[in-house]
């Protein structure tokens, strides 16, 4: 049971009303961060409307594949042959999750692995909203010397007892996330509820269900898209993107870090708009797209040295309705 860190004033009488109802506080652990990667281990604990823990559950998830950096989660090939596939757990998992706003130390990542692997089962997870805790710290305010679940725990006094294994990095972010629920109801905070949509798409397209088999480690993985060159953008570079005006076609468009739409999904509408999606960021690039302005990428790095404006992905998405069309 978690321990209660926090005092009775501290939880407000008034509860705001456009809360929501129950969450899902997530972490997995994974081969690797790329969308080959698969998940590994997976908690949940489940609390109700003011954050306090209803019950908890964890699975390790067989892979079928290399189990990547076992330095860090330490679950070696041999622990996870015996485990269950995904698609064996995804019932269980979604009950979980179903009806709940998923929480997540970098929501954005373990929302998209998640996304993947009930994509791959051809099934969808029951998660319409998430909730970063990151983000909600800086909505807090909270003096943190940077962003890592640690330090959020230690603000919080929450001890950590096996780092990078995810029932006990679940049960740290549940007990932070309480009292920091608390603050924000007390305070009144409007909760920065992201959207979370299940990557149905893929089974729209005729690549979808074209899988092509590569080798990673020694082990078979499922591409779900096959690589591909982009067709070059007919349009000349009109400059760069200014704020307040739209996109224009021939705009040199960069995408940094993870995306709540598949990054392939999100660059395929842009090519589609007239833009020229550019896999690195130079003097010439339009504009930056990141969920993580603050975060060290080189591309957001370069960004700040050239000046190139940056925009988040539900920006984007706004601009992407009204692309102006090229020059000529």
């Amino acid at each position: 049971m978690l321990e209660d860190r926090t005092t009775e004033a501290s939880s407000p009488t008034v509860w705001p009303a456009a809360y929501p109802r129950g969450y899902a506080v997530v972490d997995v652990e994974t081969t690797g961060l790329a969308r080959d990667d698969r998940i590994i281990s997976a908690a949940v604990y489940r609390l109700d409307a003011r954050g306090e823990v209803e019950d908890h559950w964890y699975t390790l998830v067989n892979p079928e594949r290399d189990p990547g950096p076992v330095w860090i989660h330490g679950l070696t090939s041999e622990v996870l042959d015996g485990a269950p596939l995904f698609r064996d757990i995804a019932e269980e998992f979604a009950a979980r999750l179903d009806g709940r706003v998923l929480v997540a130390h970098n929501a954005v990542f373990d929302w998209q692995m998640i996304a993947r692997e009930y994509a791959r089962a051809e099934r969808e997870a029951p998660v319409r909203q998430r909730l970063c805790t990151i983000a909600l710290a800086k909505e807090l305010a909270l003096p943190l010397p940077n962003h890592k679940l640690e330090s959020l725990a230690a603000h919080f006094g929450v001890v950590q007892r096996r780092a990078h294994h995810a029932l006990d990095d679940a049960r740290v972010l549940a007990e932070a996330f309480r009292p920091s629920l608390r603050a924000a109801a007390a305070g009144s905070v409007k909760l920065p509820l992201q959207e979370c949509r299940p990557l149905t798409e893929w089974a729209d397209r005729p690549t979808a269900r074209i899988g092509r088999q590569v080798r990673h480690g020694g082990y078979p993985v499922t591409s779900w898209r096959p690589s591909r060159k982009r067709p070059a953008c007919p349009y000349p570079n009109p400059g760069r993107y200014e704020d307040g005006k739209p996109l224009k076609q021939g705009m040199r468009v960069a995408f940094s870090g993870d995306t709540s739409t598949e990054r392939e999904l999100l660059e395929d509408r842009a090519t589609e708009a007239g833009l020229h999606v550019a896999t690195s960021l130079s003097r010439l690039t339009s504009l930056l797209v990141t969920n993580d302005p603050d975060s060290g990428t080189s591309k957001v790095v370069k960004a700040r040295q050239y000046g190139t404006p940056i925009v988040d992905e539900a920006a984007f998405g706004q601009l992407l309705r009204d692309v102006a069309p090229a020059d000529g």
